[in-house]
Parts: C-alpha cells; structure tokens; sequence
C-alpha cells in the first residue's frame, strides 16, 4: 500500500531516472524465476547516488515514524535492503540487523546477523516486493528469534496478487514508497514509454507468470 501519491510518483521518476528500473517489452528479461518480465528493478543502484539515496532513505524513515514510532531496531532483507536499512536505521538513530535467506552453512550458523534481543519491536526493510515470499522468510526467522514485527516497508512491488494473498495470510501490513501503477503512469506522462508498450506492460500485470512476449 503507497500512502502518500506525490511520494511515489517522485519514487518512481527518480527509479526510471537512474535506469534502477528498466522497461523493455521488446526484449525481455528472464527472471531468476523463469518468468519472462518486460521490466526489471534493481533499487541497490540507488546507494550509488547520494540525493536519491538520501531521498528513499528519509522518505522511508519518515514513514516508518508514522506508522510505527520508533521500533527497537530496524531489520534489511538480504542482500538487497541491507544497504538501504543500513541507512535508515543510522538516520533513525537505531540498531540495524539484517536476515539472510537461509542460516549460514559455517560458523556460527547465523541466518540473523547483529543482536536482537527477545521481545523488541522489529520494522523490516525491503527493496522490492514480487511474490514476496522471500521478504516473509525473512519475517519467518525473526519470529523465530522471538521478534515482535510491526510491519515491513519498500521501495517498490510490483502490487501481484500473489502478493497480496501471501501478505494477508501472514496478516503482515506492507507498505511502500511506490509501486507498479505509478511507475506506470509515471513512464507514460513523461514520454518514457509508448503507447504500445504501456499495453504490453498492462497485460504482462494481469499474468505475470504466464505471459510470453
């Protein structure tokens, strides 16, 4: 859920602007799913250009003090948000600890690495939302850890209902600065995008894992 439009449609001028978010409905990418995507996003590009970084960092800093106050410590999904929560958490004056995909297979085995103590409010940060299966994971180990999450920020999702089907299940509020929909629109009023190409984006939607160029 975006919560404020003019945020998200600065999100996205300022992701299409440093190429973070690629459209190409005439070449498509290849997911690491498999599935064929006329876009592709990489936010990590962001942490290389200090006003957008400064930009998404205090945005979603400022957010998460609305919605939540101040947790405890802020948590990056790795390796993508590590970055970005790292930035965060600093501007917030917070602990930061990040979540690996899966426990370490040497030493001490960490899948959570920093110190969480039992019990302590947790705000997860996250670069991009698809299925979102990989950012529940994460959600998963810290509960296991005994964590109390109040909630997970992005910067962007594509908004799937797959998506959303996971987040309600795990009755997780996810917010982000900005998503498909004005990315979209975003790409369109300025000319960055054809009119034939905004019909392929809009039918690639509707059946991501279906869709074949």
């Amino acid at each position: 859920m975006v919560l404020d439009k003019n945020t998200a449609k600065k999100t996205a001028e300022l992701l299409l602007q440093i190429n973070a978010i690629k459209l190409n409905p005439e070449n498509p990418f290849t997911w690491a799913s498999g599935w064929k995507s006329p876009i592709y996003c990489d936010n990590r590009i962001i942490l290389s250009y200090t006003m957008i970084r400064n930009f998404v960092r205090e945005e979603m800093a400022k957010q998460v003090e609305n919605l939540y106050g101040k947790p405890d410590v802020i948590a990056g999904v790795a390796t993508g948000a590590i970055g970005i929560g790292a930035l965060v958490a600093d501007y917030m004056g917070l602990p930061f600890i990040y979540v690996r995909p899966e426990p370490k297979s040497h030493g001490r085995q960490n899948q959570i690495e920093g110190y969480l103590e039992p019990n302590q409010t947790v705000v997860v940060i996250e670069d991009l939302i698809s299925t979102g299966k990989s950012s529940l994971n994460a959600v998963d180990a810290l509960e296991a850890s005994q964590a109390n999450i109040k909630g997970m920020l992005a910067i962007f999702t594509y908004g799937f209902d797959v998506a959303d089907a996971n987040f309600a299940e795990k009755k997780l509020e996810l917010h982000t600065l900005s998503d498909y929909n004005h990315l979209i629109e975003q790409a369109s009023e300025t000319g960055y995008i054809k009119e034939e190409q905004l019909k392929t984006l809009m039918e690639w939607r509707k059946k991501p894992s279906e869709w074949q160029q």
